[in-house]
């Protein structure tokens, strides 16, 4: 790793990531980064509520500062105030942000915090480009069919840094899982490194799999000696989940906090998920997977060991990206007997 030398004069380092789980996780390796070239240095990570607790099981952050901007347009004034409470979080001595989020209200977080050095991506990378005005020093263009992480990474070169070490600092203490345990255990479930997690759930209509497939994938598996859960995150997920149990018969997990998902994943043997935060928590603790892509890039945004399996049908309208779609036909392409088969070499 080639480490900046021309920085002693910065007491702070402020990362910018504000959501979504799975875009947090891919952060972890130039968070992981920043503390060992700067390891006398003060790293704040601004983050939204939702997230807060993936960064509870970070080592070596020095603060969390939480915001809540969600479904808070610019127009209103707790909208104001709420960066105004995150600007008196920020210490006022000389400091760098870098903006992962590529967001104008992500880009004005950073100029809040008087940080003399504002890092962000080239306009053409970023979601939203006005963000962009915001900055002091933008990364060039980059493709965005590289890995999210790798693309992060890319963004410490303008500190001098060189890295393509993917480190994830998260820690699941002990106390973590047996507290995850017992509250399994009052459900009737006992979890153990032989567990296999199919994760129903996805923050889009897109990302999620069929119902009617996760039954057919189940019933089509032989676990042998592994204990098969239905993992599920949202009260419309919980009604999918109790209907897919109730066809197959394999349990169905309660609802788990952020910290208890990473903490039953982490006592798995492997997960079955679509691109939503399991599948990346996964990925961040070595826990091999079988994804399921429809509209997002897997070469962007899946897996990445080596045990991993991706299904995943390419189409004319593939990495449209979009939230809902009448067809779904990337979808309906990934047949149960695809994943049945990826499955089965897993659990070989």
């Amino acid at each position: 790793m080639k480490t900046p030398d021309n920085f002693s004069e910065y007491k702070d380092i402020f990362i910018i990531k504000l959501s979504s789980l799975g875009d947090i996780i891919h952060t972890l390796p130039a968070y992981s980064v920043l503390r060992s070239s700067f390891p006398e240095k003060s790293i704040s990570w601004v983050v939204e509520k939702e997230a807060e607790q993936i960064l509870e099981l970070v080592e070596g952050l020095d603060q969390i500062i939480t915001i809540d901007l969600k479904s808070k347009p610019f127009y209103r004034r707790v909208f104001w105030s709420t960066l105004a409470e995150v600007k008196s979080s920020m210490r006022q001595r000389k400091s760098i942000a870098l903006d992962f989020q590529g967001l104008v209200k992500s880009g004005l977080i950073s100029f809040l915090s008087m940080s003399e050095k504002r890092i962000g991506f080239h306009r053409k990378n970023l979601k939203e480009p006005l963000a962009s005005l915001f900055y002091t020093h933008h990364l060039k263009p980059v493709s965005e069919n590289m890995h999210v992480i790798r693309k992060n990474l890319k963004l410490l070169s303008l500190l001098g840094i060189s890295e393509k070490r993917w480190d994830f600092p998260i820690r699941i203490s002990p106390g973590l899982i047996e507290s995850t345990q017992d509250k399994l255990k009052k459900n009737g479930i006992n979890i153990s490194k032989n567990s296999v997690l199919f994760n129903i759930g996805g923050a889009w209509q897109t990302k999620r799999w069929f119902p009617d497939n996760w039954v057919k994938l189940i019933k089509m598996l032989d676990f042998k000696s592994l204990t098969p859960l239905v993992l599920w995150g949202n009260d419309e997920e919980k009604q999918t989940a109790i209907k897919i149990s109730e066809k197959t018969g394999v349990a169905a997990v309660p609802f788990l906090t952020v910290k208890e998902v990473f903490a039953l994943i982490h006592e798995s043997a492997f997960i079955v998920s679509g691109d939503s935060f399991p599948l990346h928590a996964a990925s961040a603790l070595s826990i091999p997977v079988v994804g399921i892509f429809g509209p997002t890039n897997p070469n962007r945004n899946g897996p990445f060991n080596k045990k991993d399996k991706i299904a995943f049908s390419e189409l004319g309208c593939s990495y449209c990206y979009k939230h809902t779609c009448d067809k779904l036909d990337c979808l309906k392409r990934i047949k149960p007997s695809e994943v049945a088969r990826l499955c089965r070499e897993l659990l070989d």
